[in-house]
């Protein structure tokens, strides 16, 4: 690894870290990059006690294949992340999260390669400067660092989380005491799988945008012209609101530019029905911003990394 490094600190090209590049929009065919794929695997288990361990797995493994195997080994407190696509090493990056559970609640360490030097440093979670989907290594340390490992603190009773109405819903023929954290897992699958398309028979990047979060003021504002909208109070006060509602109710739901297009089950999922290039894909989710911008005065930023052909960030 050290000597991948050097090579990437001593070319003239750009490095470009990928893991499953489930989170990637290239706006050209191929990138001018140095394309590194970290395919560091392994997963260790060390007990604190009885209750609780510390879990440590390479940034190359599967996100949900690892969940699955904690879950398999009784080791709960990810069951709420399951089936969601890329590899380990971009979860902190992003800080994903799915179902009122965000990884940073059970990151303990994140064990990372500067590229310049080659040196291996320990970020815990007071370093990385965690936010709705954002970490210091979108910030500055981005590009700085080669992520290695991530270890978990996982609990064999920690409490679960079925508060959104999609997993109660579908966990409701299960009686309350037969519920086990395998059970929310299966259920956050099937809701998934209900909404949101497979890319590995349709393109596409998952949630396109992030869910906005808005002031009180701007959520009365909207609630006034929509009684039953979707929100989620935040702790400082703020609200989320569901991105997908707002492009929904914006009368883009399934809407198609040739073969780029919204999803037709989920507005929140961009798709490429077949032969869409990523300048058309990047069309399309510019005019999905813009019409929520009209309709709503509502910014949508987007989740997907955008980059064109020297490996660049591109503002939507």
């Amino acid at each position: 690894m050290v000597e991948s490094l050097a090579i990437a600190s001593d070319s003239l090209l750009p490095s470009l870290i990928v893991g499953a590049g489930s989170n990637l929009l290239l706006l050209d065919d191929s990138v001018d990059a140095l394309v590194i794929v970290p395919e560091i695997s392994g997963v260790s288990i060390e007990p604190f006690d009885e209750n609780e361990a510390l879990v440590v797995v390479g940034a190359g493994e599967s996100w949900h294949q690892f969940v699955m195997q904690t879950l398999d080994s009784g080791w709960q407190g990810l069951e709420n992340l399951a089936l969601i696509p890329g590899n380990v090493g971009a979860a902190p990056i992003q800080n994903i999260g799915a179902y009122g559970v965000e990884v940073a609640d059970r990151i303990a360490h994140v064990d990372a390669y500067e590229i310049t030097s080659g040196e291996l440093h320990r970020f815990l979670p007071e370093q990385l400067q965690f936010g709705y989907r954002d970490s210091f290594f979108k910030r500055e340390g981005k590009g700085r660092f080669l992520i290695s490992s991530v270890a978990f603190r996982l609990s064999r009773n920690a409490p679960l989380n079925t508060g959104y109405e999609a997993l109660r819903q579908a966990l409701a023929a299960t009686p309350e005491h037969l519920i086990t954290a395998k059970c929310v897992a299966e259920a956050v699958i099937a809701v998934r799988q209900s909404k949101l398309p497979d890319p590995a028979k349709l393109g596409n990047a998952g949630s396109f945008f992030k869910n906005p979060i808005v002031s009180p003021e701007v959520f009365e504002s909207l609630r006034s012209q929509y009684e039953k909208v979707p929100h989620y109070p935040q702790s400082d006060g703020r609200i989320k609101l569901a991105a997908g509602w707002l492009i929904e109710r914006a009368g883009l739901k399934g809407m198609r530019r040739g073969d780029a297009g919204v999803h037709e089950l989920q507005a929140l999922v961009i798709v490429n029905y077949g032969k869409a290039s990523g300048q058309q894909l990047f069309d399309v989710a510019r005019e999905v911003r813009d019409t929520v911008w009209q309709k709503f005065s509502i910014a949508l930023e987007p989740e997907v990394r955008i980059l064109n052909r020297r490996a660049e960030d591109v503002v939507l």
